[in-house]
């Protein structure tokens, strides 16, 4: 009996302690998220008291899941080829940016038959943002391509043309027939905040329909790369993240947790040549005007103050004998300008657009990039240490408000080595001639090799047939034989008639 006793009691305890080592190991417990405690720590002079609690928030994965369903759809594959030796690919040539920066513009490889010049291509992405085929990508993606593909993320193959493309941002805009396609929407990059988490849609190394998430690690970033082709009107105010981008996903869907637009993938911070960190995209907002004024125009529209600025720091600051650390400052005023007719004077610091903050050269470029010609801005800015307001009506490059309009596609003729240009109405009256063609640029060929001529030169006369536009003077070409007459003027003496003979037979 006494060892019946003693195997019960033995059974107990033992239970007892199962289930006490259960609860102490947390095996009884459901996983919640809970308020930690940390461990006192030690306070030392001129630091801030630590927070008492820390938060812990879960990475909001059904949100990535519906982000990708709603984007998916709308980013497309976009293959680009041309024939080898025709140029480069606008600023973004990989032997001329810094090792640590590098475009997202993929390369499978070259192609070609035997004898021919070898087919080099490209492979980026694009974002569809409207049914009837308009595409927003990178304009490096597009730039000097001889022929365009979009894959669709069903497979469905389109040849694609080219709206416009805007180097100073770097956005192209391109587009595909077809209708009732998915889109993506946009969403107000202005509200995205950092360390808000960020979805990359893209094809990396021609992997199509791709995803990958992180955080936006900094906004306003501006990484001196777009500058190489954009030149000094280049906007560059990346919205920077730590999601996984690569080779390829140039031109491709940066969106939000809901799914809708706020930056297109533009470039990462590599040595290497693939992701090591850090990807940064053109903000929604830029993206959204940039593709409406070349929808609409065929160009973008900027709106200029008019002024040379630089960043203000406490080094430059005290050098100048400016008595603040931050802010752009105008270093020179263009004459007749928005600028001058605003009041703005050298030395003058800007410190926001619209009420909008803007103490880095990126933030101030970006907020007047969203503007056109024409429009009226409100500048913020610091005379003599006293804050004063200025209200700006914004000009083209041309110093009017007139909306701009793109200049004529050149046409060439592929023997001549040339390429030529219809003379606009006001040339050809003020010349006293009713048309013609003039010879906008000379790579190599029969014009190069049997004449002296220049460019500039406007041809007026083939074979004594008058000229009025390129596809007249294309069709001449195309029908003439042997030895040919080119006749016209040079536009700063056009009472002389020039006239060179080329001879087509040795071509």
């Amino acid at each position: 009996m006494k060892k019946f006793l003693f195997i019960i009691l033995a059974a107990v305890v033992g239970g007892l302690a199962a289930l006490g080592g259960a609860q102490y190991l947390g095996l009884n417990e459901q996983v919640k998220y809970v308020e930690v405690q940390p461990q006192p720590t030690t306070n030392y002079a001129n630091f801030a008291e630590p927070s008492t609690t820390v938060n812990v928030n879960p990475a909001p994965s059904a949100g990535f899941a519906t982000a990708a369903e709603k984007a998916l759809p709308a980013v497309v594959h976009i293959k680009a080829s041309k024939q080898a030796g025709g140029g480069g690919r606008g600023g973004f040539d990989p032997n001329e940016i810094p090792e640590s920066l590098r475009d997202l513009f993929g390369n499978p490889g070259e192609g070609g038959q035997r004898g021919e010049a070898p087919l080099q291509q490209g492979s980026g992405s694009g974002v569809i943002i409207s049914a009837d085929g308009y595409i927003a990508t990178n304009n490096h993606v597009v730039d000097g391509a001889e022929d365009l593909q979009v894959v669709l993320n069903d497979q469905r193959t389109y040849d694609a043309e080219v709206i416009g493309v805007d180097p100073t941002t770097d956005i192209a805009l391109i587009k595909i027939k077809e209708t009732n396609l998915p889109t993506v929407q946009f969403a107000d990059s202005d509200k995205l905040k950092v360390g808000e988490w960020v979805v990359a849609v893209g094809n990396p190394f021609s992997l199509t329909s791709t995803v990958t998430a992180g955080i936006v690690s900094a906004k306003g970033r501006s990484i001196d790369i777009v500058r190489r082709s954009g030149g000094e009107l280049a906007i560059e105010s990346f919205i920077q993240t730590d999601a996984v981008v690569n080779p390829g996903n140039s031109g491709g869907a940066l969106v939000d947790i809901n799914g809708d637009l706020v930056g297109i993938n533009t470039a990462i911070s590599s040595p290497t040549g693939v992701f090591a960190g850090y990807s940064f995209a053109v903000p929604s907002a830029i993206v959204k005007k940039v593709v409406e004024d070349l929808r609409e125009f065929g160009i973008v529209q900027r709106g200029l103050l008019g002024a040379r600025i630089m960043e203000l720091n406490t080094a430059r600051a005290e050098e100048l004998g400016i008595d603040r650390d931050n802010g752009v400052l105008v270093s020179e005023v263009t004459e007749d300008s928005a600028a001058e007719e605003a009041g703005l004077k050298n030395g003058d610091v800007i410190t926001g657009v619209d009420g909008v903050i803007t103490l880095r050269n990126s933030e101030l470029l970006e907020q007047l990039g969203r503007h056109r010609p024409g429009d009226v801005v409100k500048i913020s800015y610091e005379r003599d240490g006293q804050e004063r307001t200025a209200t700006a009506r914004l000009r083209n490059a041309e110093g009017t408000t007139d909306v701009v309009r793109p200049a004529p596609k050149p046409a060439s003729v592929s023997e001549l080595g040339a390429e030529f240009v219809s003379l606009d109405d006001a040339t050809a009256e003020k010349l006293n001639i009713s048309g013609g063609v003039t010879v906008a640029d000379i790579q190599g060929g029969i014009l190069s090799e049997q004449t002296r001529i220049r460019p500039g030169f406007i041809i007026t006369k083939v074979n004594d047939r008058n000229i009025r536009d390129t596809e007249d003077f294309q069709k001449a070409m195309k029908s003439a034989n042997g030895t040919v007459s080119l006749k016209g003027v040079y536009p700063n003496d056009p009472e002389r008639v020039v006239r060179y003979a080329i001879d087509k037979s040795e071509y």
